[in-house]
């Protein structure tokens, strides 16, 4: 009885801190609206309110990018298993917001995901009527889980990680994210060791079904597009590319400085003579809001920058091949900047930040070296390494010293990109395999 009174507790007091801090909530994406604003529009929709969608959809919540990206295949298999079935999307960011409007088809709907009081939580339901509610990876809210039970809306986790930092900060606040999670339905898990996890943080049933990255295939035209870049690049008497590209992937805040700091003591370490052949440094941010950001950091190094946003549809021009460092400032390009190195060096990996997808490069045949912190990919990294598809270093400077050394060892590299090529293609079927199971959930509920 004391568990249940302290479980009411606790839903109670979240749910009152989240009304007191709506205010502070929508004032902070009226600020972000400023720099992205995409944030300012259809604000209504943060408290549940805006037009209704068609009632009987399935709805898929991928909050950002990456996980917008990520549902892409899962939604291809659910569209064949469910003809003419509405979907609604939402999101929580606004890249998430943009790249899901290339998803949508006719009769879908998009929205943002309302902020996660009882009031905006409860409209929601009460406007869209979903048949079934899908949540990417880690979107566990307390109030958006409640208010579905309430609803009736079946609950599924999918593509579903959890780290072991992550359970021991969720095991701090036990009374309510305990009782969230039994609200799930099903939880769909990319590895063992998640569903290990998600089930002692209270969600059941799981099923382990891999990882919903492993089916994503690189747009082939933005691929070209890459390889088309690096055919740009000055070649030798002999016909050998003279100039090689080690990409920073996908580049989190506070791993600029140390960066570019060793990338300049690494390349005044090589012979002087060949300063015409030393690697392009090419960095592609995690957030377009630090573009700018990253790019006055580089000039203030003395390094000569080129931004793909000055280049227009002709690719690089002369100018730019003779840059010190590209900056990839565009979105959607990355199978292209893939493409294009010849080795990448995996982003969130060199500060503590668990690392970024790493499965993208790999299925562009792009050899990567990561760093010590890969606790978000964990299981994926490990594999990566067993594979011969990534290696993995202690810090930054090693990082810039093997990338440089592999990026002009042709041999070294073909073998890398051939293990990328195997290690992609042996775990993909996660979408076929959740899509079934969110099917018998829907189904089984009419």
């Amino acid at each position: 009885m004391m568990g249940r009174w302290a479980e009411t507790l606790a839903r109670w007091s979240y749910g009152l801190l989240m009304r007191l801090l709506l205010p502070l909530l929508l004032l902070r994406l009226l600020w972000r609206a400023h720099r992205e604003p995409l944030y300012g529009r259809w604000l209504g929709e943060r408290l549940g309110l805006g037009a209704a969608s068609n009632p009987g959809a399935i709805w898929i919540h991928a909050v950002s990018l990456g996980e917008t990206r990520a549902a892409e295949p899962l939604i291809l298999r659910l569209r064949e298993l469910r003809p003419g079935v509405p979907l609604l999307l939402t999101h929580g960011t606004a890249t998430g917001r943009e790249a899901g409007q290339g998803l949508l088809a006719a009769g879908d709907a998009q929205r943002w995901l309302p902020l996660d009081t009882p009031g905006a939580t409860q409209r929601f339901f009460r406007r869209h009527r979903p048949a079934v509610g899908v949540l990417m990876e880690t979107e566990v809210w307390p109030a958006l889980l409640f208010a579905a039970a309430e609803a009736g809306v079946p609950m599924v986790l999918t593509n579903a990680r959890l780290s072991a930092r992550s359970l021991r900060k969720s095991l701090r606040f036990d009374r309510l994210l305990r009782p969230a999670a039994r609200r799930l339905a099903l939880v769909l898990a990319q590895t063992a060791d998640d569903a290990q996890r998600l089930a002692a943080a209270g969600a059941w049933p799981v099923q382990i079904c891999g990882n919903l990255k492993f089916d994503l295939q690189p747009d082939p035209a933005v691929f070209t597009r890459g390889r088309r870049w690096r055919d740009r690049m000055p070649v030798t008497q002999g016909g050998v590319r003279q100039r090689r590209v080690v990409l920073a992937a996908v580049w989190r805040e506070g791993e600029d400085e140390p960066l570019l700091a060793a990338w300049r003591a690494w390349l005044l370490r090589q012979p002087q003579r060949n300063t015409a052949a030393w690697p392009l440094l090419l960095i592609v941010p995690r957030h377009p809001q630090r573009f700018d950001e990253v790019a006055a950091l580089v000039r203030k190094t003395g390094l000569e920058l080129s931004r793909r946003s000055s280049w227009g549809e002709g690719g690089p021009p002369d100018e730019a091949l003779h840059a010190d460092v590209w900056l990839g400032d565009s979105l959607r390009e990355m199978p292209a900047y893939y493409a294009l190195a010849d080795v990448a060096m995996l982003g969130g990996s060199f500060a503590p930040l668990g690392g970024q997808n790493l499965i993208e490069a790999a299925a562009c045949g792009c050899p990567l070296v990561m760093g010590p912190h890969t606790f978000n990919f964990a299981e994926a990294a490990e594999l990566a390494l067993e594979q011969g598809a990534a290696a993995r270093v202690s810090s930054l400077e090693e990082a810039v010293a093997l990338a440089g050394s592999m990026a002009s060892d042709d041999d070294v590299l073909a073998t890398r990109a051939a293990a990328c090529l195997r290690f992609s293609q042996a775990h993909q079927g996660a979408a076929q395999r959740m899509a079934l199971a969110i099917d018998a959930l829907s189904s089984s509920r009419h």
